[in-house]
């Protein structure tokens, strides 16, 4: 399927800038056209704008840091001889010292199609930006991996934002990067355009288009790890390894004190429900993660494969592979201890799921995966973000 995104349509017609005047620009290494120009080259060429200033979000402006909390400095891009700000720094919101000789903030990052993931959250620091000091936003739109229509998880509790979930959205959004930035900013009141998407259809996913992947950060290297990505982030707020230090993260699952794999994965089959079992197999393995969790000691679990990446619904699964995880430790599964993306005070795992109450239930002996709390706020959040929506689609519920 054809699909131009909103830097293809600026590459194809460079008049889309007129206006812009000088540009700072917020992008990554996986900020390319579809045949892999860069978008810091598509502006420094394009005769309608000046681009003056680059700006990095989390994991640096080439993404190469590999780690939460771990900020990237302020350097000088090699190309261009232009000053690249890190907006994962002493600061992360671009000050007005650096926007000094910046008219329109451009911003071109790939969203994942998961609150959880904070480029989002730098755009929404752009808005603040602008309008703090009367500059502009462009959003260069990208189409959201896991399509517009199917929305999973809970929507964010107030008590539990970070700078992986400001806003009150669900873990599986459905929103493009443009619609993000729309619905922010019906909060945030910025001067805001999105060179929008053409030939985006909202039901389909990521694979389903001719169009490479390009690693948005270190941990999401390939197509089968986004689309798991929702669902097995959560296991970042405990001490399971997610498979950070091996070559599958988000796909290769376990924990040292797990004696069977085979029990686990029995376990999980009969906590979630069916149709939250479609679209991956899984295999019993062993594995040693070469650094973070568990580094140098060997894991039991299982490695997921995708089989059908349209059917898969990751968030309930997480959730009951959690409580299966819990309930054959014997005692040796633990919450991930603060601090967290610079929280020092909350739960890993609240700030993660979005809530204070869901991880308690987690615990209780009460637990069950059917009720109503674990897609918690999600029709009120799609009539809310019915009033930004760029390409015309119904969002659903995955439990409908």
């Amino acid at each position: 399927m054809s699909l131009l995104t909103g830097l293809d349509r600026l590459a194809k017609n460079p008049e889309l800038a007129k206006g812009w005047g000088r540009c700072g620009l917020v992008s990554n290494q996986a900020s390319t056209t579809a045949d892999f120009v860069p978008a810091w080259k598509i502006l420094n060429d394009n005769t309608y704008c000046e681009l003056m200033t680059l700006f990095g979000p989390q994991h640096g402006f080439e993404s190469t840091v590999q780690e939460n909390m771990i900020e990237s400095d302020h350097s000088t891009h090699i190309p261009t001889g232009l000053k690249v700000y890190s907006l994962y720094s002493e600061t992360r919101e671009p000050t007005e010292a650096m926007l000094s000789q910046v008219d329109t903030i451009v911003v071109d990052l790939q969203v994942t199609g998961c609150r959880i993931y904070t480029y989002k959250y730098t755009l929404a620091a752009c808005l603040r930006a602008a309008n703090k000091y009367g500059r502009k936003v462009v959003v260069l739109d990208r189409h959201n991996p896991l399509g517009g229509v199917c929305i999973e998880g809970n929507v964010l509790e107030a008590a539990t934002k970070s700078f992986v979930g400001e806003f009150e959205i669900p873990i599986r959004h459905g929103l493009t990067m443009g619609e993000a930035a729309k619905l922010f900013n019906l909060e945030i009141s910025a001067e805001l355009e999105v060179v929008s998407l053409d030939g985006w259809d909202p039901t389909k996913l990521w694979s389903q288009y001719q169009r490479p992947w390009v690693l948005t950060s270190p941990n999401l290297p390939i197509l089968d790890t986004v689309y798991m990505f929702p669902g097995m982030v959560l296991l970042e707020g405990t001490n399971i390894s997610e498979g950070r230090g091996t070559c599958l993260p988000f796909l290769f699952i376990g924990a040292p004190y797990i004696k069977d794999s085979r029990d686990l994965i029995e376990r999980t089959k009969k906590l979630v429900p069916r149709h939250c079992l479609d679209g991956f197999e899984f295999r019993p393995t062993s594995f040693m993660p070469a650094f973070h969790k568990w580094h140098d000691e060997v894991c039991e679990g299982f490695q997921l494969h995708i089989t059908n990446p349209e059917r898969i619904l990751s968030y309930r699964f997480a959730v009951g592979l959690l409580r299966s995880f819990i309930e054959l430790s014997e005692g040796s599964f633990e919450w991930r201890q603060p601090p967290y993306e610079y929280d020092y005070k909350s739960l890993p795992i609240e700030i993660l799921i979005g809530s204070k109450k869901l991880p308690q239930l987690l615990d209780s002996k009460s637990f069950n995966l059917e009720d109503d709390c674990w897609y918690a706020g999600v029709n009120e959040y799609i009539d809310h973000a019915s009033k930004v929506l760029l390409y015309d689609r119904e969002m659903k519920h995955e439990q409908y």
